[in-house]
């Protein structure tokens, strides 16, 4: 016996979530200048944090001495302001991957069952499987989410449907006529899980009306994050909207003080700096620009992207991101997603994108 068989079976068998590759372990490994590597596998903001959250956090440090509120008051009231819902309805997380963890830790436990797509976030598998439910993984649709197959799938187990839009790593997205079709016809018991981290980055013509659906289906729940299009990644902060009855039970497995104090502050600046937000959004739509077109002319196929992110394919991907590393540059090998042929690169600031450009063209010659 090792203290390895204390754990249950189903987290000894877990695989954990990496991450992007951090600019000072790269730095570390190829002795490289952290100064002059580009790192575009995380889909940060390349942007930073805005000039309101910024004076936000540098009001806030005077008092670090002090919890933080376990409330959240200020950025429930902000974020109820701004989504037209009551404060009742939210739940705030520390990322919007701890608000999938509650979700999972409220609702799932062994013998249920939890639908997710193909290709789809890494933490809905892990979420499930580390309360001993199973997961029931659909075959993607052109590397998106197949909702018809996915309704076919859930089973009288099945308590919570995933689904991630736009998707993560793929950047496809699922029209709102055929998100409202779904909902209509999940059973009321099974919860649906509306990951939008991605959401701010889309047009409003492309753009789902979820927060007022959650008048209309109860077993709702809609999940953001600041991490992404809000440029507060290193804060951790995100949130879920959903009826009070299923935001009473995330509270009852939420940590006290999951939100530190400087991230409720910086998200609730945020919110209010719809300046910044769409100069993030521009910068995203100008890089992605630039980037699709080196792939089109290179003659690299990729995946269309609704997100602030592109996946593209290229043979063999794990030697094409050593090459890349070795010259500076992280992208984000996506073989964890079943796609050992495929890279992910984030959108980053016009020089940082022309640089990995100039590495792929030097990778393609070389």
């Amino acid at each position: 016996m090792t203290m390895l068989t204390l754990a249950p079976e189903y987290i000894r068998a877990i695989a954990p979530y990496q991450p992007g590759k951090p600019v000072a372990e790269l730095a570390r490994e190829m002795g490289l200048d952290p100064a002059t590597i580009v790192k575009l596998a995380s889909n940060e903001n390349p942007l930073g944090m805005g000039p309101k959250a910024r004076a936000a956090v540098e009001k806030e440090i005077a008092d670090l001495a002090r919890y933080p509120d376990g409330n959240g008051f200020e950025l429930k009231a902000k974020i109820a302001e701004k989504y037209q819902v009551a404060s009742e309805q939210i739940v705030l997380g520390n990322g919007s991957n701890d608000v999938l963890e509650l979700i999972a830790h409220a609702f799932l436990q062994a013998g249920d069952t939890a639908v997710y797509a193909e290709y789809a976030f890494a933490v809905y598998p892990l979420a499930t499987q580390a309360m001993g439910a199973t997961g029931i993984c659909v075959k993607a649709l052109d590397y998106g989410h197949d909702l018809d197959a996915m309704r076919a799938a859930i089973l009288p187990s099945t308590k919570i449907v995933w689904i991630a839009n736009p998707n993560n790593p793929t950047g496809t997205l699922a029209r709102p006529g055929d998100l409202i079709e779904f909902l209509e016809l999940c059973p009321s018991h099974v919860l649906v899980v509306l990951d939008e981290a991605y959401t701010e980055f889309l047009p409003a013509a492309k753009r789902s009306d979820s927060i007022a659906w959650l008048k209309r289906f109860p077993n709702l729940i809609v999940v953001r994050t600041f991490s992404k299009a809000f440029g507060l990644a290193g804060l951790r902060v995100g949130f879920a909207l959903a009826s009070p009855e299923i935001i009473d039970m995330l509270n009852r497995v939420r940590q006290a003080f999951n939100v530190n104090s400087l991230a409720q502050a910086a998200a609730t600046a945020a919110l209010d700096d719809e300046e910044f937000l769409q100069a993030s959004v521009r910068v995203n739509n100008q890089g992605m620009q630039q980037i699709t077109d080196a792939f089109r002319q290179l003659g690299i196929s990729f995946i269309e992207s609704a997100g602030n992110f592109v996946t593209f394919h290229c043979g063999d991907a794990r030697m094409l991101n050593q090459f890349m590393l070795e010259r500076g540059v992280i992208v984000r090998p996506l073989a964890g997603y079943g796609m050992p042929n495929s890279l992910r690169v984030s959108i980053g600031l016009p020089a940082e994108n022309a640089r990995f450009i100039e590495v792929l063209q030097q990778a393609m010659n070389d």
